[in-house]
């Protein structure tokens, strides 16, 4: 049995973006907000029309919006670089990746790439956490980590973080909570 060439090759670019939980989340605390409000005035008497039209018509929009702007965060892979997809966009050569990990911001999980000159960048997606959970996040984590090992090239070197080039104060050997004198 032949494989053919096209299963056979692998991947030029990955791209990973907001779930579709994700980039709606932001939109549904306003129709709560908004309808709660015209149904308390409803019940209180008050005749209720072209603002409930127009609440709909708001909270369409930016649905609409938030879907779209929603697709255009994230990362793309490719063989030479991440192209991190933020409100600017910004390219990170694997070669001057240090390391690629997981850390908490604000309630989430999202991925950092560290870069050879201290730089930090915090990716958009993938990310998880309460309310924008991704049950693909950790198997995504663990690709982007292994395409930066298989496209980083071969002489790639590890580079000490800046504090250390500088010449930062002695670390002891045995204890690290010992005095310096």
């Amino acid at each position: 049995m032949e494989r053919s060439q096209v299963a056979a090759r692998p991947q030029e670019r990955i791209r990973y973006r907001y779930t579709l939980l994700q980039s709606v989340l932001p939109a549904l605390p306003l129709p709560v907000i908004v309808w709660g409000t015209k149904v308390w005035e409803w019940m209180s008497g008050k005749p209720v029309g072209a603002e409930m039209a127009e609440s709909f018509g708001l909270w369409g929009a930016m649905l609409l919006v938030l879907l779209i702007t929603g697709q255009y965060f994230g990362v793309t892979l490719t063989e030479s670089k991440a192209i991190v997809h933020n409100l600017r966009r910004r390219t990170i050569h694997w070669s001057n990746v240090q390391a690629i990990c997981v850390e908490g911001f604000q309630g989430t999980q999202t991925v950092v790439i560290y870069e050879a000159g201290g730089r930090r960048t915090r990716l958009r997606a993938p990310i998880t956490g309460f309310l924008c959970w991704d049950r693909g996040f950790e198997q995504k984590f663990h690709i982007i980590g292994r395409w930066w090992q298989d496209h980083r090239g071969p002489d790639w070197t590890p580079v000490p973080p800046p504090a250390t080039q500088l010449g930062g104060p002695p670390v002891p050997d045995q204890n690290p909570f010992a005095s310096p004198t």
